[in-house]
């Protein structure tokens, strides 16, 4: 991206980049197809992710780091089912579920999620990719994810929008010009505490800087929250209650 350069990633130089950056959680090299692939194609990208993970799970690494195996499969649970078996053979510390929101609806993630997530072994964390939308997080919570990444909280704070208990805020609307109340009045955040929506929407349409990391902390501070609000549910062995709750308040 600098030069337009070519340069060759392998299993082996992936795992070395990740110990020489000093990532603490190393994921293995693999080959995520798009949602709509067809199944061959998907069969050979799950194929060659096997082998890489051979490869990976052989190279050096930091006395700290993990190192994360991926499942792919795309929506075919038999497929699915198949590299479960085969990628947690391998020696990994945790494994993910790879090949997701990349052009599937939430209804066939979902699917995909309450058929194999539990089939991933217990005993290590799982973990999915790139997933981010609330709703999908609370899914997959309850099929049994306990990891997650995603680039949302940041991406949408940078586009104008706050996450909320009932949905999102898009301060560039012109009904925010002169709103005096914070972006979600029941947050905590250091947002919500400080400033109001006609404040933050001024910010916004004047391209501030501020705006950003004002949003992005309110949005991290949504997301942390909501994964912990589900984790004590867990515990407390009310989740179906939390997730029923949660959603019936999106739909209002």
């Amino acid at each position: 991206h600098v030069d337009g350069s070519a340069h060759s990633l392998t299993p082996a130089s992936a795992m070395d980049v990740q110990a020489r950056l000093g990532a603490d959680i190393a994921m293995a090299f693999d080959q995520c197809p798009p949602s709509d692939a067809p199944r061959a194609r998907v069969l050979e990208a799950m194929e060659r992710t096997t082998l890489w993970a051979g490869q990976c799970v052989t190279q050096p690494r930091p006395d700290h780091q993990c190192r994360f195996g991926i499942i792919q499969g795309g929506l075919h649970l038999d497929l699915r089912e198949q590299h479960i078996q085969q990628i947690s053979a391998l020696p990994f510390d945790g494994f993910a579920l790879g090949g997701l929101s990349v052009g599937e609806t939430p209804r066939q993630m979902h699917e995909v999620l309450d058929a194999v997530a539990h089939k991933m072994p217990g005993d290590r964390p799982r973990y999915l990719m790139g997933v981010g939308r609330a709703e999908d997080l609370v899914a997959a919570i309850g099929a049994g994810i306990d990891m997650f990444d995603c680039v949302m909280p940041t991406r949408n704070a940078r586009n104008g929008q706050f996450f909320t208990r009932t949905g999102r805020v898009v301060i560039s609307n012109a009904r925010y010009r002169e709103d005096h109340t914070p972006p979600d009045p029941e947050c905590t955040c250091s947002t919500c505490t400080r400033f109001t929506r006609a404040y933050l929407r001024h910010l916004y349409r004047s391209k501030e800087i501020l705006f950003n990391r004002l949003a992005t902390l309110h949005n991290l501070h949504y997301t942390i929250n909501l994964v912990r609000d589900a984790r004590q549910a867990i515990l407390e062995g009310r989740f179906d209650t939390f997730q029923k709750d949660f959603l019936a308040m999106r739909e209002g």
